[in-house]
């Protein structure tokens, strides 16, 4: 059943939806940055973001630190440990050349931050988690403040990926590695080292956006980023798995999707995951790279 429309309520649907596309994007631009330097799906993108918005608390509400400057040092935490997980863990498995054993590493990887997350942070019987507020309440035009923060904090990121990625030695190197990894050994470039910086840079991102996403609620757990997991692959896909720019825009277009379908469509539980999935499928018929992704033509 479709609901009568209501201008005010569509807008402020969309602006929801906004707010949670930041989110989304943040996700998928960090599964876009591991696939590119790597051609592999990292399925424990979400949980290596929720270890951590976990440090993220702590440093905030234990530690004292003030929210922003919390994000930033788990970020930079985040980072530290992307790149550990990519030598220790990712790199000698992908020695066999084969890519399901990746896979099947990022998946065990899944349950077992999972798990260890639990074990670390949560207590028996407590309670969810309240992360404290980045952004203040109020409005500023009809939005919500706390929604023109998130899409602050997604420009941010955009605009500081864009100067490391076009205007740095370092991410001419990303690149060269992500385009034409054995031609990049063949100039000099330590392909090992812009694969552990990418997956670092991958979880800094995820790590942000895992902070954003567990302000949004009431609280948050350990299943926080597991349903933002699955929008952000839908993010990735929609806008192209090779595009980081398809990423932000997936993400956004996925959220308002997803706001939309909460809103207007009335049916049984968990439609609203049916919509923006449908909208991909009808995408990706049209445009099976995405949006966004380029269509590699390889000689026989």
């Amino acid at each position: 059943m479709i609901l009568a429309f209501d201008f005010n309520l569509f807008f402020d649907q969309t602006m929801n939806g906004v707010a949670s596309g930041v989110i989304f994007s943040s996700i998928a631009l960090a599964i876009v940055l591991i696939y590119r330097t790597t051609g592999l799906l990292n399925f424990a993108q979400g949980e290596m973001a929720l270890f951590s918005t976990f440090i993220t608390y702590k440093l905030a509400v234990d530690v004292g630190l003030p929210i922003a400057v919390a994000v930033v040092a788990s970020a930079v935490i985040g980072f530290v440990g992307g790149a550990v997980i990519e030598r220790v863990l990712i790199r000698p498995v992908e020695g066999a050349h084969n890519p399901l054993n990746v896979v099947i590493v990022t998946l065990g990887l899944f349950l077992a931050i999972n798990a260890l997350a639990a074990l670390i942070f949560i207590k028996p019987g407590q309670e969810a988690l309240r992360m404290p507020e980045l952004f203040p309440a109020g409005e500023v035009l009809g939005i919500q403040k706390e929604t023109v923060g998130f899409a602050f904090v997604l420009v941010l990121e955009c605009v500081l990926l864009f100067l490391l990625l076009q205007k740095t030695k370092l991410g001419l190197a990303l690149r060269g590695v992500a385009s034409n990894p054995e031609s990049s050994k063949l100039v000099g470039i330590n392909t090992g080292t812009m694969l552990m910086v990418g997956w670092g840079l991958a979880a800094a991102v995820g790590a942000v956006g895992g902070s954003l996403a567990a302000m949004q609620g009431s609280g948050f757990d350990t299943s926080l980023m597991q349903t933002v997991l699955v929008f952000g692959f839908a993010a990735a896909a929609l806008g192209g798995f090779d595009s980081l720019i398809g990423a932000v825009v997936g993400g956004l277009i996925v959220g308002i999707a997803n706001a939309w379908t909460v809103q207007y469509v009335d049916a049984l539980e968990g439609i609203e995951l049916v919509v923006p999935f449908a909208l991909i499928l009808l995408v990706l018929l049209i445009r099976p790279n995405g949006l966004f992704g380029r269509t590699i033509v390889e000689r026989v």
